[in-house]
């Protein structure tokens, strides 16, 4: 888990977050507290995407680290300043695990069929499913 720093900026009881590492990442809500849900997850959606393009993802700085940079600086004038905890992708590790053989076979011939890899098309597997069971939808 990653604290990412947010600006948030309030006009007209509309609030509004951004991500000075993650720049074009934003959003608003009418509150405080449903900002910070969106935010949260509205970055993960960002990276997610990011992933799937092959962007590299930034590596987050510090709010301290952010202080010193003057275009921080600048626009965090008027900001309140928040951070959001988002799950931030990995390296990619090696695993070793036990499968019946014909579900081998069978996750092999999908993964054919869809262009992907074994681990490619376990790898999607597994978030589809984890995106079930946690009720988010990715």
């Amino acid at each position: 888990m990653a604290r990412i720093v947010m600006l948030i900026h309030e006009e007209g009881g509309v609030y509004g977050a951004s991500f000075p590492d993650f720049p074009g990442a934003t959003t608003v809500a009418g509150d405080l507290d449903t900002l910070y849900t969106k935010a949260a997850e509205m970055l993960a959606f960002h990276v997610e995407g990011m992933v799937e393009d092959g962007d590299e993802i930034p590596v987050p700085r510090t709010l301290q680290e952010l202080r010193e940079d003057p275009v921080f600086r600048e626009d965090a004038e008027g900001a309140i300043i928040g951070l959001v905890e988002v799950e931030l992708p990995g390296k990619a590790v090696r695993v070793n695990i036990s499968i019946e053989e014909s579900i081998l076979r069978r996750i092999d011939r999908a993964a054919e069929t869809a262009g992907e890899t074994r681990s490619g098309f376990l790898v999607a597997a597994a978030k589809a499913r984890l995106a079930q069971t946690s009720g988010v939808s990715r």
